[in-house]
């Protein structure tokens, strides 16, 4: 029985798994899930990662985050912007006429990390007061560090791996290349963080009291 109760419960997490999986390739290739503001797309993608990680663990949550970067991947390659390249190695450096292969971290690491910080945010938020008590406050939270810890690497990342290609991309000069990453980080990051946090919260809310619901 307990042989049973284990194959079950593996069952459940890969069709949950899978079943997020689908949400974020579903986002990623329609325009649910991006907004495009020109210089970059700005993306709620990253949302079913975040609150997969906090239902379903950091273990299924960086999986799902390892979906997410190849989604993007998929996408930067089949339909590049101008930052494409940060993205895909198949997509030319502005330049040098060929991709680069640092293009894969900058596509996977932070999707991967987006898919654990939540869980572990909102286990520490647990023990901060005033927090500690308000479970909508704490998924809010999560959601947001779940999202800026997105947009803080990759943006960052793309800095230091490309500046001269992002300066060329953007025509802007190489020593004006962080502000600008700055500016990008203000104007998508907030937004993003903001939409991430409230979307984590009613949806994690919603789930946990149906699971409550189901086990009383």
């Amino acid at each position: 029985m307990k042989e049973s109760g284990k194959s079950s419960l593996t069952i459940k997490e890969f069709a949950a798994t899978s079943l997020f999986a689908a949400v974020i390739f579903l986002m990623t290739f329609t325009p649910f899930g991006f907004i495009n503001l020109v210089v970059i797309n700005a993306t709620i993608v990253h949302v079913p990662v975040i609150i997969g990680s906090i239902l379903m663990g950091p273990r299924a949550g960086a999986c799902l985050g390892g979906m997410f970067g190849l989604a993007s991947l998929i996408r930067n390659t089949i339909s590049p912007t101008i930052l494409s390249f940060a993205f895909s190695p198949l997509v030319p450096v502005p330049g040098t006429g060929r991709g680069s292969p640092l293009a894969i971290l900058i596509c996977f690491l932070p999707r991967v990390l987006v898919g654990i910080v939540p869980y572990y945010a909102r286990r520490f938020l647990g023990a901060v007061p005033l927090i500690e008590k308000s479970n909508a406050s704490r998924l809010f939270l999560s959601g947001i560090a779940g999202s800026v810890t997105n947009t803080i690497l990759v943006m960052h990342l793309m800095f230091f791996l490309f500046t001269d290609a992002f300066a060329q991309a953007r025509n802007v000069p190489a020593d004006a290349v962080y502000g600008l990453v700055v500016s990008i980080i203000a104007a998508n990051g907030i937004p993003e963080a903001l939409a991430a946090g409230v979307l984590t919260s009613a949806v994690c809310k919603a789930v946990e009291t149906y699971q409550t619901d189901l086990s009383t």
